[in-house]
C-alpha cells in the first residue's frame, strides 16, 4: 500500500471526492461531518454554513482530522489546525473558494444553487496539515496475516 507521490496527491484532491472532517464536540467526544472541501495555500479551506455546529466546534478547540478517500481505495488522512478565516458573512473571501467548490463538485448546477444561496452567510475556515498520511490502496504488508 505505497503512499501517494506529491503530484498524485494534488491531483486526487482536485477531484470532487469528498472530505469528512472530524472534531471534537464540547462534551469531549468526536463529531464527523462530510463536508466539500478546496486544498489550496498548503492546506484545505471549508466553508461551513453560519449556524453549522461544527464551525463553532472548531472555535472551541482547533485540533481536525480529515479523512478523504475515494472507493477505489485511495485516501489522504490529516491531522490538522483549524483556523477562522472569516466569520459568517455574505461576500467574502469563501464566495471565489465556494465557486471552486461548485463548479468542482456539481457543475454548472452547483454554480446555479450558490448564486441563489449567495445571501446565506458562510464560514471560511483554513486547515493546516500537521500531518499527512496517503495511500494508493490496497493491503499494507504488516496488515497480512501471513506477514505476522
Amino acid at each position: 500500500m505505497p503512499a501517494m507521490n506529491p503530484a498524485q496527491i494534488h491531483d486526487f484532491l482536485a477531484t470532487d471526492v469528498l472530505c469528512r472532517l472530524a472534531c471534537v464536540n464540547p462534551a469531549g467526544h468526536p463529531y464527523v461531518v462530510p463536508c466539500w472541501f478546496t486544498h489550496a495555500d498548503g492546506g484545505f479551506y471549508v466553508i461551513p454554513r453560519a449556524r453549522s455546529v461544527w464551525a463553532a466546534f472548531l472555535q472551541n478547540d482547533p485540533r481536525v482530522s480529515l479523512c478523504i478517500d475515494a472507493e477505489d481505495g485511495r485516501r489522504v488522512l490529516v491531522q490538522g489546525t483549524a483556523q477562522v478565516v472569516e466569520e459568517p458573512n455574505v461576500g467574502g473571501r469563501w464566495v471565489e473558494i465556494a465557486r471552486e467548490m461548485a463548479l468542482r463538485y456539481r457543475g454548472e448546477e452547483g454554480l446555479a444553487y450558490l448564486d441563489q444561496t449567495l445571501e446565506e452567510p458562510r464560514w471560511l475556515i483554513f486547515i493546516t496539515a500537521d500531518e499527512l498520511r496517503s495511500s494508493t490502496g490496497g493491503w499494507a504488508r504488516r496488515y497480512k496475516h501471513s506477514e505476522w
